[in-house]
């Protein structure tokens, strides 16, 4: 096998390299020389070589990204080099058509998208990682075993948390806290974590196809005017089955018995985890607020969230230092002072250790880089022009139905965001069923995949190494039965 990886990367390796030479004498060829710098309208670089090597590129970067159990290269390092040879193919392309700036303008259009991407998903970590401090997760992981319930019992409830939570909350921050819950109240139980993982991702894209708020392409199609806000609701009961039906066929594999438990070892909730909780729902409803009443960017109300808690953060140092500098360490602090105790074990050290900022270095590196790369390769392409082209060849040969339903599989491998917004950029003659149906589909049809949808990718980072791409996979066939009865359930429902 490692014979097997070794080769796998030479030649991938040696790939990335041809296509770099290949940019290299694309841009050095006398017969394509500039033609002037004016923009041109209608460019349409999906039959040319530059079209051609981007695809390749993208290719090459996904194979890494599909192979990371295997290669144990993190999967957004081949991504963020692919990203970068395909706008670079893009710039030049243009650039060869004599426009020099559409190329400029679409990429930093990207990169506004990813940094408010990037913003929003560094803020609801933080909050994560910040309760997982405060012993949050632990505590309620104690709170499940004392009211007895069993793994099966828990997996039906952070599913269905997860289903509740998304359309008011987002699907990304439900699917963080939830999973959260999964893994520690699961701990050996290793099956157990991965198809509770599967299953909250399931229920977190499904609960937010209903609801304007709950995913990003729900409150595009809402912004455009398709579709009224109330309308949104007719998607509950498809919605509801996308997400019954996987699970249920899930729930057959559980393990039988209680959470795993330490009575030894019972952790309680640290000062301030009630707070935190609350200045993290208070967070997400100033974000929708701020959004659908103002019209601003989401990621406004969680930096500002953020911002709080970190000065509450400092409160929390200072209280904690001012406890044991005046020695009333009480019973119920000394558990908690222990757990943040250095080696060394002077006061110092204790502040330090619960410095925000040493909170916000535990954020999944890897996945918000992995996102800068998927946001940026997906919008080259989009640029060269292809994605126009699939939205066209689709909706003038498939027809209205088929179309929304292929759209809905294919956002499992490309962002449902660029997908969606190719639909609505191209404007097909739908009703309102229809556009139901497509911000249904998109909505839960990245469930397929692990990397299909932002709940997906932020969960295969937080529990590295037990929830992955290929365990995921095992579980698409029945996510993939979900997914048909809920289309069928909407169409029977609602009409087309």
């Amino acid at each position: 096998m490692k014979k097997l990886t070794r080769h796998f990367t030479s030649v991938s390796v040696l790939l990335l390299s041809f296509i770099v030479i290949a940019i290299a004498l694309i841009t050095y060829t006398p017969a394509w020389a500039f033609t002037g710098n004016q923009p041109q309208e209608g460019i349409n670089l999906t039959r040319t070589v530059f079209g051609y090597l981007s695809l390749l590129v993208f290719f090459i970067g996904y194979l890494f990204v599909l192979t990371e159990e295997f290669t144990h290269l993190r999967k957004s390092k081949p991504i963020i080099v692919a990203a970068g040879l395909i706008w670079l193919l893009v710039g030049i392309g243009y650039a060869m058509h004599g426009d020099t700036e559409t190329a400029g303008v679409a990429v930093r259009h990207n990169i506004l998208e990813y940094a408010e991407l990037f913003l929003f998903l560094l803020a609801a970590m933080t909050f994560i990682n910040m309760m997982e401090e405060r012993n949050v997760f632990a505590a309620l992981r104690s709170w499940l075993v004392r009211k007895s319930f069993s793994i099966l019992q828990i997996y039906w409830i952070t599913g269905a948390l997860a289903f509740i939570l998304s359309p008011i909350a987002d699907n990304l921050s439900t699917a963080l806290l939830m999973g959260a819950v999964v893994i520690a109240v699961g701990n050996n139980y290793l099956k157990f974590i991965t198809v509770g993982c599967i299953n909250i991702v399931v229920a977190a894209n499904a609960g937010g196809a209903f609801s304007p708020f709950g995913d990003i392409t729900t409150l595009m199609v809402w912004q455009k005017g398709v579709v009224q806000f109330e309308e949104f609701f007719r998607l509950f009961v498809p919605a509801l089955v996308n997400w019954l039906v996987p699970a249920l066929l899930m729930s057959y594999v559980i393990e039988k018995g209680p959470p795993a438990y330490h009575k030894e070892h019972q952790k309680s909730l640290k000062r301030g985890g009630v707070v935190i909780i609350l200045m993290f729902i208070i967070t997400i409803a100033i974000s929708v607020i701020v959004h659908s009443t103002l019209h601003l960017p989401p990621v406004l109300g969680m930096m500002t969230g953020l911002g709080i808690l970190k000065l509450y953060g400092f409160y929390l140092c200072r209280y904690e230092q001012g406890v044991i500098d005046k020695g009333h360490i009480h019973h119920h602090h000394k558990d908690n002072l222990q757990d943040m105790r250095e080696v060394r074990g002077d006061h110092t050290d204790i502040v330090r250790r619960f410095d925000i900022f040493n909170v916000v270095e535990r954020a999944s590196w890897d996945t918000l880089m992995f996102f800068y790369g998927v946001v940026l390769c997906v919008g080259g392409l989009s640029t060269l022009g292809y994605l126009t082209m699939l939205s066209d060849t689709l909706y003038g040969t498939l027809g209205t139905v088929w179309a929304n339903t292929f759209i809905g599989a294919l956002s499992a491998i490309i962002d449902n965001i660029p997908v969606m917004f190719a639909v609505l950029t191209m404007n097909p003659p739908m009703n309102t069923n229809e556009w139901l149906l497509v911000t249904l589909t998109t909505g839960v049809g990245g469930s397929l995949l692990s990397i299909g949808s932002a709940a997906g990718i932020a969960l295969m980072g937080q529990a590295q190494g037990t929830y992955t791409f290929l365990s995921h996979l095992k579980w698409s066939w029945a996510i993939a039965l979900g997914y048909a009865l809920s289309i069928l359930t909407h169409l029977w429902m609602n009409g087309v």
